[in-house]
């Protein structure tokens, strides 16, 4: 029934794909999704510090219910990531200390929620990578409906089961598990490229003519 569902089986991203892109800023991920691909300025990090790098688990709620995150913290497998689509409500939160240490023993290494979170004080103290929409001290119903493993949205960021779900201090961003192959070269890539123009920066100087070329393709006056 639409509403009350729950698929599992889906196929991970296979971890040496997921750990090629641990430590590749967010930035240029999305900057290689033509940057079509983003949770959105509103999901911020919460946690200490610390980056977040596995395979989405995804949950859809209605605002202000947390039944099918528990279900999916139940069902999580080690490495999974929980990402929730509340659709931005902040009037409730959806988790707080004690689901998150209930995900972090079975091995869920982050959630990202598309909704209000609680007990701030306690998460914003750890390292353990928990990214959210705002707080709310008034806690969930746990009355459905909901859906776990069906794809999901945030803010126009389309997430699958099993897509790699990389996080840093700019945010969120989902690469698809099967784009992941492709995509990886591109930001090494750019990795490059930034590097050799920040060794410019800091040394013969960082050539800017590339600047008034496009002004004068654009026909600016004065240039």
């Amino acid at each position: 029934m639409i509403g009350f569902r729950v698929r599992d089986g889906h196929i991970r991203a296979d971890k040496s794909m997921v750990d090629a892109f641990a430590s590749i800023p967010t930035a240029i991920i999305s900057d290689n999704l033509n940057r079509m691909a983003a949770a959105g300025s509103v999901v911020r990090p919460m946690h200490k510090g610390g980056r977040l790098a596995g395979t989405a688990l995804t949950v859809k709620t209605r605002p202000g219910d947390n039944l099918m995150i528990h279900k999916a913290a139940d069902m999580a497998q080690p490495g999974d990531v929980i990402v929730v689509d509340a659709g931005g409500d902040l009037t409730n939160s959806l988790i707080g200390e004690l689901i998150v240490g209930h995900a972090r023993s079975r091995g869920v290494v982050g959630f990202v929620v598309n909704g209000a979170i609680r007990d701030v004080d306690v998460l914003s103290a750890d390292d353990y990578p928990i990214y959210a929409a705002g707080v709310s001290h008034r806690g969930p119903y746990k009355d459905g409906p909901g859906e776990v493993g069906t794809p999901i949205s945030l803010d126009g960021m389309v997430i699958e089961s099993g897509d790699i779900i990389i996080g840093d201090l700019d945010g969120v961003v989902s690469i698809p598990r099967l784009e992941a192959a492709a995509v990886l070269p591109l930001v090494r890539a750019q990795q490059d490229r930034e590097a050799n123009i920040l060794a410019a920066i800091n040394g013969s100087g960082w050539d800017r003519s590339w600047v008034d070329d496009i002004l004068r393709a654009k026909g600016c006056e004065g240039v």
